[in-house]
This record gives structure tokens, C-alpha cells and sequence, in this order.
């Protein structure tokens, strides 16, 4: 398929242009000016807001219902860990080497790649490409902050390292915030409350806590004690006791659900830091199974989370590469996922076309 070759080539020429150009969590312009450029030369109109970058394949019709095709183009920091230069996209062995080339930059080429098949081609949908940003830090200018001047999804393709399996549900990320108090005496006499031993209760209960309610793809939400502090000095019994709880909510359950079942099994004042980043599940009747069933696409439920849980429309996750390699040192991709990928984004089109 001389198309798909076309595709693929430019692809990986473009993956490396974005390896080798530095984009951290808030400092994408540079990236932003690369994916504008690239969609230009194809002859679209492009949008941009700050970094965010998105356009249609076709002049939009609103009578249309709307596919998004989404990934990003920010990346984390590299770790002490790298041996190989993370900003030289070095190919070797039939792997891309560099920071982002698997997390999400293989997605997000293989998304383009896709985006490009379908530019002019006339479709059931309106399709729409968004390379969002923030997205390592669920930043407030990344893609949330663009989302009101979209058209709704019928469907959100998040282009995601999943090994091209099927991602129909994503846990939500709730941190709490938690405070015990006691009263202050002297260590040497019998006074005061200590609040570290008042702690030491609700702890224990987290320590064993179970939610009642079960995901069918993601098992049970889990919350875990990750931070805590009291006390200044050694003579002193400290009056408050403060401890963080990292939730890991599934589709079972709104943030705010969880965090009422937390605060009526729990002593400790509770105050989340945020309430944005709900779970996701797709909606148990939506067309996008049949899909999935029609390409035998594994379908699962993934523990991590990415834009996805800032997108307020029916969403899947998938895409080429392994989740297990992103963040660590020497990040790669293989060349030949980032092929099945761009066929495996047009099949999935092709057949919701058909099946629509």
C-alpha cells in the first residue's frame, strides 16, 4: 500500500523533528510550531490556542455527528537514568530511540499519519485532530482548556501507548489532602492528645480499606497513604497529624462518590486537592464495540491516566507502544509499531464508516 508507506515515512521523519526538540509540560511552542507547520504543508486550516493544535480533515458540517483523534505533543523530564542522549532520536535495531518517542509521540504521528490518510475523503463524521498539551501534568492549558470551543465527540480516540489493545476505561486520579487533630502537651507529663496516635486509627483503616463497588474492567478503587507529617519537636505531643491519600478511582465511581465513602469511614478532616480528573468508562452501547468485536481489538481497562479523564465525551485509549517503557531511561519505540499503528487508527475509522 504505497499510501501507507508514504504515511509511515513521513511519520517517523516527523517523530524525530519532535524528539529533538525539547517539549516539558508548559513549554511546547516549539512542538506546536512543528505540528502546525506539518498540517499546513497537507493544506488544512489549523487551529491553535496557546500550544494546542487541531483541524478538521474537511470543512466541518455541523448537521455531522464528530470523531476526535487526540494525543500530545508535551513530555516529562528525562531521568538520571538515560545512557543515550534523549533529544538525538537515535535509530538503532529497528527502534526510535528518544524522550516522548513512545509516550505519546508514536501515538501522536501514527494520530497525524492517520489524519492525513483522511484529508478531502468524505466520511460518516466529522473528524478531528487535537495535539493537546499538559497532558504529563493534567495542566489547565492543555486540552481542558479548549474543549468549549470544540464540537462534542460522538467518539475520543486518545492516542496512548496501550500496544494497540483497546483501553475502554480509565481510572480517575483523586488526591486527598488529610487532617487529624489532637492537643498539644508536654512529652513528659501525661498531657495533650496526640495526634499522631489519633492518625494512627484512620491509617490502619486505609491501610485495609475496601470500596464497596467493583469495576467489571478495572477491579476495585484503591487508595493509598503516600505523605505524612506531624510534630516539630521531640518534647512536645504534636496537636495535628497531616497525611496525603493517593485514589485510584474506577468507573464504579464519581470522584466525589468516592471521596463520601472515604469521609464516612474515616475520622480525619478530608479536602481534595482537585475534582477534575473523574474516571472514564464507554458507554456499554456505543457503536465503538461493535468496532472493536468486527477487529478483534483486546479491550481492557487501563490503571493509568491521560486526557482522558479531562474529556467530557464517550472515549477509548489506544495506540502504538507499550506503556511499560514510558518515563523510564533510554525511551523507545519500535518503527514497525508506529506502522501498525497508523493501519490499525484507519481501520478502526474505516470499519465505525461502515458499521455507522
Amino acid at each position: 500500500m504505497a499510501d501507507l508507506e508514504i504515511l509511515y515515512l513521513e511519520a517517523v521523519e516527523l517523530l524525530k523533528k519532535l524528539i529533538q526538540t525539547p517539549s516539558f509540560s508548559k513549554e511546547e511552542v516549539k512542538t506546536g510550531d512543528l505540528i502546525e507547520s506539518f498540517l499546513k504543508s497537507k493544506g488544512v486550516e489549523v487551529n491553535r490556542s496557546g500550544n494546542n493544535i487541531w483541524a478538521f480533515t474537511s470543512e466541518y458540517n455541523p448537521i455531522l455527528p464528530t470523531i476526535w483523534l487526540n494525543s500530545h505533543h508535551d513530555t516529562v523530564k528525562p531521568n538520571s537514568g538515560y545512557t543515550k542522549d534523549p533529544f538525538n532520536a537515535i535509530q538503532e535495531d529497528g527502534k526510535l530511540y528518544g524522550l516522548g518517542s513512545n509516550d505519546a509521540g508514536g501515538p501522536l504521528v501514527s494520530l497525524i499519519a492517520t489524519f492525513c490518510h483522511f484529508i478531502g475523503k468524505q466520511l460518516p463524521f466529522n473528524l478531528l485532530l487535537i495535539a493537546s498539551t499538559e497532558e504529563e501534568i493534567s495542566g489547565q492549558n492543555g486540552i481542558s482548556s479548549i474543549i468549549p470551543t470544540l464540537p462534542g465527540a460522538e467518539l475520543a480516540i486518545v492516542g496512548e501507548p496501550t500496544l494497540m489493545n483497546l483501553a475502554v476505561a480509565e481510572k480517575g486520579l483523586l488526591v486527598i489532602d488529610a487532617k487529624v487533630k489532637g492537643k498539644a502537651g508536654h512529652a513528659a507529663r501525661e498531657e495533650g492528645l496526640n495526634a499522631i496516635y489519633l492518625a494512627l486509627e484512620d491509617l490502619e483503616k486505609v491501610r485495609n480499606f475496601q470500596f464497596r463497588k467493583t469495576s467489571a474492567f478495572l477491579g476495585r478503587t484503591k487508595v493509598t497513604c503516600t505523605v505524612i507529617k506531624a510534630g516539630q519537636q521531640h518534647n512536645v505531643v504534636p496537636d495535628l497529624c497531616e497525611f496525603t491519600l493517593d485514589v485510584r478511582v474506577t468507573d464504579a465511581y464519581t470522584l466525589e462518590e468516592a471521596l463520601d465513602e472515604l469521609e464516612s469511614n474515616l475520622n480525619a478532616e478530608l479536602v481534595p486537592r482537585s475534582l477534575r480528573l473523574q474516571s472514564s468508562h464507554l458507554p456499554e452501547n456505543h457503536l465503538m464495540y461493535q468496532v472493536a468485536d468486527a477487529l478483534n481489538l483486546e479491550k481492557y481497562g487501563s490503571p493509568t491516566l491521560s486526557d482522558q479523564a479531562l474529556i467530557p465525551w464517550p472515549s477509548v485509549k489506544i495506540g502504538p507502544g507499550d506503556s511499560a517503557r514510558s518515563h523510564t531511561a533510554d525511551e523507545f519505540i519500535y518503527l514497525s509499531e508506529i506502522k501498525k499503528g497508523i493501519q490499525g487508527y484507519i481501520s478502526i475509522l474505516e470499519k465505525y464508516a461502515e458499521l455507522s
